[in-house]
């Protein structure tokens, strides 16, 4: 079977290099086309010179030439940037995993809508853990529904421009959705004053940001007596990595179709 030709946005970025370094290095995969913003002082050269052993792929602006050759996009840039790959993806049937965080609903409802024209997998945690972790999460939830109290503490790194985390927000979706609440009606993303008891059926967030967090994830459920808590640490995007390209392999008989990788591990 030949390789899977897959490209990559945000190339020259921290996340872009280390998808660019596991592609090089995964047998079945081969690094296609490499795509960055026009400012970037890395177009015009190799994608994987910083390896040591240029991959003869360009770095792009221009999506045609970024993605001739390219049968797969892994993207974990920003809303804006993905939503105008996502339009070229759909147009000229380019597989895409998406791993960027931050879409306000209609981003979400346009990735739904490209996922009729191609196969995208669409996660906001691409790490196999903490996908193992969101399904421990609604086992626990359905056990904790009553007389516990749901915490999402997450951490990560000062660059990071959109909080609470997609992760933990997933988390939370998940817990909510196993206990028989929406989301959005029991969530509490801040807490300042005098706030008055905790009602008993929210779900906490408490967001922290500091040096070069990579990950951090804990979900506390406390109830009288005892509290049991479920933590996910990333020390490496290497995770993310290998994660996306398990996504790309899982993508490679289908034509159409929005998947996350609760689907990917056989969870559903």
């Amino acid at each position: 079977m030949p390789p899977l030709q897959i490209a990559v946005a945000g190339a020259s970025g921290r996340m872009g290099r280390m998808l660019i370094e596991a592609i090089q290095n995964a047998p079945d995969t081969m690094l296609a086309g490499a795509l960055d913003q026009p400012s970037s002082p890395a177009i015009g050269t190799d994608a994987a010179q910083f390896l040591g052993r240029p991959a003869g792929v360009l770095i792009e602006s221009d999506f045609a030439k970024g993605l001739a050759q390219a049968d797969y996009l892994i993207d974990f840039t920003r809303p804006e940037g993905t939503l105008a790959h996502l339009e070229y993806c759909a147009a000229h049937g380019i597989k895409m995993i998406i791993g960027t965080t931050g879409f306000d609903e209609a981003g979400k409802a346009a990735i739904a809508a490209a996922a009729q024209k191609t196969a995208i997998m669409f996660a906001p945690n691409m790490s196999v853990g903490v996908n193992v972790t969101l399904k421990l999460l609604e086992l626990a939830a359905q056990s904790f529904s009553e007389g516990y109290d749901v915490e999402i503490i997450e951490a990560h790194h000062r660059h990071k421009v959109d909080a609470p985390s997609g992760t933990a927000l997933q988390m939370g979706q998940v817990i909510a959705g196993a206990m028989g609440r929406k989301l959005d009606e029991v969530a509490v993303y801040a807490r300042e004053g005098v706030t008055g008891e905790r009602d008993p059926s929210s779900i906490g967030f408490a967001t922290i940001r500091g040096g070069d967090i990579v990950g951090d994830h804990t979900v506390l459920f406390a109830g009288i007596g005892e509290r049991i808590e479920i933590s996910h640490k990333s020390s490496s995007r290497v995770t993310y990595a290998h994660g996306s390209l398990r996504a790309a392999r899982f993508l490679a008989d289908k034509r159409s179709g929005l998947y996350d990788m609760q689907d990917v591990l056989g969870f559903r």
